[in-house]
């Protein structure tokens, strides 16, 4: 049987013939494909739509993962999404867990901060948003922050919302732990999350490479064991021989343990070099 071009008519590469109903007279509706070679001559409807046939596309809602190493702009960006979302008249949830600056908050290292809700690892993220309507508050979107502490389950839970009832969800979280092996909350947003993306602001290792492994640092020494969450200082201040804290290495130092000079001897020592002063019309030193 030869098959007829032209409008509304294709052919399989089996020599088939094919035809595209573009009316909504028939059984068949507009734009499904029919397979004219079948038994007794009746017609055989396609489970594919025909391209171009209008598919109709999911409209659930997204997960999102941003991920870096401490001081990469995580909390910055939370807020950020936060603010701009709110201006919209979109409502949302501020979640976190273990947040450095205590419970309850979203808090950056440039200044901002926010209320969250501090979330338990057994609490049923789900419930949670249920309630929220049930007291008659809409929820548009989630804000995960500190998404590496977060139980796969409750990361599970994160994904159901977003396909079940399209509610946005947006993760930030560090990757690693002090070992550089995956938090269990951030492997399960890696196989789960609709998008995962790095955060583009640069930390750097006291070398100057780029850093993404955070040390746990006691003693003076980098600690390669231990209880995988323990939230400490970050900072200059938490030099003590009894302090832990955090310091974001390349991984060539982070596998030699080197951290590099005293941070407070970093911090006093003076600019080298000529300043100069860029004027209108010519370039004065200083």
């Amino acid at each position: 049987m030869r098959g007829t071009d032209g409008p509304g008519h294709g052919r399989t590469g089996d020599g088939s013939n094919m035809r595209t109903d573009t009316t909504t007279n028939g059984s068949a509706p507009a734009g499904t494909t029919i397979d004219n070679q079948s038994a007794g001559g009746s017609f055989a409807l396609s489970s594919v739509p025909a391209a171009g046939s209008g598919r109709r596309r999911f409209a659930g809602g997204a997960v999102k993962f941003f991920h870096g190493p401490m001081d990469c702009g995580k909390s910055t960006l939370a807020l950020q999404l936060h603010y701009n979302h709110s201006r919209q008249g979109r409502v949302g949830l501020l979640l976190t867990k273990r947040d450095r600056s205590g419970p309850a908050t979203i808090s950056s290292r440039i200044g901002i901060s926010s209320p969250a809700i501090e979330t338990a690892d057994d609490q049923d993220i789900r419930e949670l948003v249920t309630a929220q309507w049930a007291r008659g508050v809409n929820v548009d979107y989630l804000i995960v922050d500190e998404a590496q502490f977060f139980t796969p389950a409750q990361i599970e839970q994160l994904a159901a919302l977003a396909d079940d009832t399209q509610v946005d969800v947006y993760a930030f979280g560090i990757a690693t732990d002090f070992r550089g092996r995956l938090f269990p909350g951030s492997a399960r947003l890696f196989e789960l999350a609709d998008e995962v993306a790095a955060l583009q602001v640069e930390v750097l290792c006291w070398c100057g490479r780029i850093g993404r492994f955070n040390a746990r640092v006691a003693g003076g020494r980098v600690v390669r064991e231990g209880a995988t969450v323990m939230v400490a200082d970050t900072g200059p201040a938490a030099t003590g021989e009894h302090r832990v804290r955090y310091q974001v290495l390349c991984r060539m130092h982070h596998r030699s343990g080197a951290l590099g000079p005293d941070p407070a001897d970093r911090q006093q020592e003076p600019v080298s070099g000529t300043v100069r002063q860029v004027r209108s019309d010519r370039v004065q030193d200083l």
